[in-house]
């Protein structure tokens, strides 16, 4: 058992106040002597006897009476050999535990900072035990060690600009593809979403004002309550209007911030979809080994319903309609039909010129995954192609094949094109935000897709594969968007049906 071999005072400081000093005998070899930081007047310190190896050091402090002189003194020496008379019993109880089983630890250093982390988290003497020394030492070591990474941790959001900016893009699993602008444009839509989300949590929750998205603490239930506010955003605008004004929905200066949307399934899940490649990445990297996204059960697919587009006879119909009273209208009816003949995105559409002209036939590079493929797409021409490429050839000022307008008038126009040639039949379309099945007419979900999807819809009654009709539309061979094709024509069900009369 170890026990107090001499206890004195150190040299007094310029305040006329000394330090107690402890020596410990724990044993022959080892016999430390500790600096206790409890300091008193010299004068009233009055030590009877020198402690040796077998006889602890006997010492008094001598405290006045209580008066209305000397109030402050008595309370100052009351308090100070309350906590010396602790101290003892705690450097004894600290020695005396560990050298039970655990002799060979027991250092200068160790019984220093046992005296500090049981001061620390106030421990009961008879709670002292060497394992709960053990587990102090160890949880002020994780401490530090949080503390070091968060000095050097880099933001939440340095880390997914350096994703865009610099990763590369699976293609066949290897990191060898450049991401295109649009997918940039797309992975900032959710950077965006995610900040608003942070500043959100920081607004609403008083218990996390400080908060911040963390790679290493992100999880499962962190999905899903950003799931639940990116359902719910469009519904936080009036409550937090700061949000949006600090985050707009998009960056571009010059025209003015849309209001948010209502979002659905489909829209979440391509969100979570760049957010799940951005995790993916992390943990390639080996910059974390966290991933919040195994075992996660919220949004993980997306769901489409079966594609709707108009046949031939309906495209003949618009392409035939007189649309002279309406000349701008007419325009945009020779493009729709012109891009209902080469199935080509609206993106890359708006970008062709003559010199995308070869023998005969619409060569480009899609646009959208320019950075994955570099497959030439190569649309042989037919005549209705030709015929409206030659109406409008040299009109461009800027040399494209058709006098475009932007994205959105073009998906206007297209509309109310189908309107007036009466192109008006009722479809079955899939509720972008509910998920449920609900009838339209067609000329109200008319866009500038529909005409990719009659290319594809029609090429796939006449030819039925899915590998060829892709080497034209620009589809990633064997692409699941064939998949739904398989639905939607009756005339190829009867004639299938017809094999077993």
């Amino acid at each position: 058992m170890a026990k107090i071999n001499d206890i004195k005072l150190s040299k007094t400081r310029e305040d006329g106040k000394s330090e107690f000093i402890v020596r410990l005998y724990v044993n022959k070899q080892f016999c430390p002597q500790f600096r206790s930081g409890i300091f008193i007047d010299p004068k009233r310190f009055l030590q009877k006897e020198r402690g040796t190896r077998t006889r602890c050091a006997s010492y008094e402090i001598d405290i006045p009476r209580k008066g209305k002189h000397n109030f402050s003194e008595v309370k100052e020496l009351e308090t100070a050999s309350m906590k010396f008379a602790l101290y003892l019993k705690q450097i004894i109880k600290i020695c005396d535990v560990t050298a039970e089983k655990h002799e060979s630890e027991l250092t200068t250093d160790w019984i220093s900072t046992a005296m500090r982390l049981i001061n620390k988290e106030n421990t009961n003497i008879e709670d002292i035990s060497y394992q709960h020394i053990v587990s102090l030492i160890e949880k002020e070591r994780q401490e530090i060690e949080a503390e070091r990474i968060k000095a050097n941790k880099r933001p939440f959001f340095d880390w997914m600009n350096d994703f865009r900016d610099n990763a590369k893009k699976k293609v066949n699993g290897k990191r060898e593809g450049d991401k295109s602008d649009v997918w940039k444009r797309n992975f900032d839509v959710l950077t965006r979403a995610l900040q608003r989300y942070e500043m959100f949590v920081r607004l609403s929750d008083k218990e996390r004002k400080g908060f911040m998205l963390d790679i290493d603490t992100m999880d499962n239930e962190t999905l899903e309550d950003i799931e639940s506010y990116l359902r719910n955003e469009h519904t936080l605008l009036e409550e937090y209007p700061k949000i949006f004004q600090l985050v707009p929905a998009t960056t571009d200066t010059k025209r003015r911030s849309p209001k948010p949307q209502p979002r659905g399934n489909n829209t979440i899940c391509a969100l979570f979809n760049k957010l799940k490649a951005f995790f993916n990445w992390l943990n390639e990297k080996k910059i974390t080994t966290n991933n919040p996204f195994v075992g996660y059960e919220g949004v993980v697919s997306e769901k489409y319903g079966t594609p709707y587009y108009i046949t031939l006879d309906e495209r003949n119909q618009i392409a035939d309609f007189d649309l002279s009273a309406y000349p701008q209208l007419a325009i945009q009816r020779d493009v729709f039909i012109f891009q209902c003949c080469i199935g080509c995105r609206v993106s890359d559409l708006v970008k062709l010129t003559t010199s995308n002209v070869i023998n005969g036939a619409v060569e480009y590079i899609p646009h959208k995954t320019k950075g994955e493929r570099q497959n030439v797409v190569r649309v042989p021409l037919n005549n209705r192609a030709v015929t409206l490429m030659n109406k409008y050839k040299n009109i461009d000022r800027k040399g494209r094949l058709f006098p475009f307008i932007s994205t959105q008038k073009y998906n206007d126009d297209i509309k109310e094109i189908f309107r007036l040639c009466g192109v008006t039949r009722s479809v079955t379309v899939t509720d972008s935000i509910t998920g449920k099945e609900i009838q339209r007419p067609i000329n109200e979900v008319a866009s500038s897709h529909m005409a990719r999807r009659t290319f594809v819809g029609n090429l796939y009654k006449q030819v039925k594969d899915p590998n060829l009709i892709a080497s034209m539309s620009g589809h990633a061979e064997g692409s699941k968007a064939f998949n739904r094709y398989r639905e939607i024509d009756d005339d190829l069900k009867k004639e299938v049906v017809s094999l077993i009369n």
